[in-house]
C-alpha cells in the first residue's frame, strides 16, 4: 500500500482556500492539507525551516500562478532548480486561459493545468481528479 499523500495548496486568494477546503470536505478526503499564501511560504514548508521540519513526501503541489512575493512560475522555476524538490508532482490551479502561461507551466514539468472558472465556484471535480491521482499513481 502507498503511503497517505499530503497535499500543498500554494494559493493567496481566500476565497479559493475555502472553495478547496470545502470541496476535500464534501469528498470526505482525510488527506493532510498544508496551505501556503506564496511560493515563499510555500517553499518554506517544503524545505522546512527552524519552526518545523520540511513537509515529507509524498506529497502533490495545487500551485495558483498569480500570487505576491514570489508568483507560480518563480515557485516552478525554484522548485526545479533544487535536486530536493525536482521531482515534485505539481498541478497549476488558476484563472489563466492563457495559451502562454500554459505552455510555460508546461515546459516546467506540471502534471496538469486547471482553469478554476471550469470547476465553478465548486472545486469538487479538481479535488476529486487529485484525490484519484493520489490513489492510484505511485509517487516518488
Amino acid at each position: 500500500m502507498g503511503r497517505e499523500v499530503t497535499l500543498l495548496l500554494v494559493e493567496d486568494d481566500q476565497i479559493d482556500v475555502m472553495a478547496v477546503k470545502r470541496a476535500f470536505k464534501e469528498r470526505k478526503i482525510a488527506n493532510r492539507l498544508e496551505i501556503a499564501g506564496d511560493g515563499v511560504e510555500a517553499l518554506e514548508i517544503l524545505r522546512g525551516s527552524d519552526e518545523r521540519p520540511a513537509l515529507p513526501s509524498p506529497y502533490i503541489i495545487i500551485l495558483d500562478l498569480n500570487m505576491p512575493r514570489m508568483n507560480g512560475f518563480q515557485f516552478l522555476d525554484e522548485v526545479r532548480a533544487d535536486p530536493d524538490l525536482r521531482q515534485a508532482v505539481i498541478f497549476v490551479m488558476t484563472t489563466s486561459k492563457d495559451d502562454t502561461d500554459r505552455a510555460k507551466a508546461y515546459s516546467q514539468n506540471i502534471a496538469g493545468y486547471i482553469t478554476k472558472s471550469e470547476f465553478d465556484t465548486s472545486y469538487v471535480d479538481a479535488v476529486s481528479m487529485l484525490e484519484a491521482y493520489s490513489k492510484v499513481v505511485v509517487l516518488p
